[in-house]
């Protein structure tokens, strides 16, 4: 079982990149460390920051969002990260967000997200591998562009910076659309809302499946869940609309589908406390491996990484438990 770290930078109104964690991280054998982003630090610039601290370790992103830049700039960032890392060390995981992000901080279109997804790996697969010049016609993306405002002059270009090694390209997703996308076209999948790994991606043997796992050494575990409550309340009630709202649909899809339903409609009433008190200790500890080091062990060993899943990124306090995994693993 491989293990990556996960860093928290984007929820953070201010910036500190734990890289004494990372190196711990990288001593005991992780895997990868991945970052992500929302709109606050975005998920590249650490990565690019952690290369000169490390050696070896795979630097990851958990995801890149779709709509933050064209994919010929994450492609470009990408080769430039792992240049810098000394290459083979960096995996691009894409992932669309929701229509308030997009829309809301982008200014794009949310359109359709399935065939953006679709043609934006196609065009950074096509820069990243370097075959040629990069010459894409998509529903929802072009290149050379053609749309409205074009002045008809865009030529194909091959990126001037050769890849160092081959960068993996992993999806983030959680319905089924996008989740067979993932299975066709990308080398991992980052499940958003997991039940169990898909038939298409068990039968590659070159495909990863990375869970996430919050990871708690603590004598309170009732205090632990409950410190854990507000944030994801938070995420199933306000990080949606009506009509979008894909970590109910998380919830849902991991069989809490009439408890998410009542935390969206007690966070709406404005009843956020409710709605923390609502959230069940089974769905919070389908995802989180919290108590003392023999209670994680026995967690860990019931099965807590169901058949397929190849990997687990773990939010860590500190190495006490960065350790624990690393020997569980």
């Amino acid at each position: 079982m491989k293990l990556g770290l996960r860093l928290n930078l984007y929820r953070s109104s201010s910036l500190a990149v734990p890289v004494s964690l990372v190196q711990r991280a990288e001593e005991l054998g992780y895997h990868s460390v991945w970052t992500a982003e929302a709109y606050g630090a975005d998920a590249l610039t650490p990565l690019a920051y952690l290369a000169a601290s490390t050696s070896r370790i795979t630097l990851g992103t958990a995801v890149a969002q779709l709509a933050a830049r064209p994919p010929a700039t994450l492609a470009m960032q990408a080769m430039t990260i792992d240049a810098l890392a000394g290459g083979g060390r960096v995996i691009l995981g894409i992932g669309v967000s929701g229509p308030q992000t997009v829309e809301g901080w982008y200014g794009q279109p949310w359109g359709r997200p399935a065939a953006r997804l679709r043609d934006y790996v196609a065009i950074v697969r096509q820069v990243l591998d370097r075959a040629g010049p990069v010459s894409y016609s998509g529903p929802e993306l072009s290149l050379p562009y053609a749309g409205p405002g074009a002045l008809g002059q865009g030529k194909p270009l091959t990126s001037i910076l050769h890849p160092v090694a081959r960068i993996p390209v992993w999806l983030a997703s959680g319905g089924p659309r996008n989740t067979a996308l993932a299975a066709e076209v990308a080398d991992g999948w980052l499940p958003m809302g997991f039940s169990s790994v898909p038939e298409p991606m068990r039968d590659r043997d070159d495909f990863d499946v990375f869970l996430g796992a919050t990871v708690r050494i603590t004598d309170d575990v009732r205090a632990t869940l409950d410190a854990m409550r507000p944030l994801t309340a938070m995420y199933v009630g306000a990080m949606g609309s009506e009509t979008h709202n894909y970590h109910r649909d998380a919830m849902a899809r991991r069989g809490f589908a009439t408890e998410a339903d009542r935390i969206v409609a007690l966070w709406r009433s404005g009843r956020k406390a409710e709605a923390a008190a609502a959230i069940p200790d089974e769905y919070l500890e389908q995802s989180a491996l919290v108590g003392s080091p023999a209670r994680i062990r026995q967690r860990w060993a019931s099965g807590f990484a169901p058949e397929g899943v190849t990997g687990v990124i773990v939010d860590v306090r500190g190495t006490e438990e960065l350790e624990l995994m690393a020997e569980l693993a």
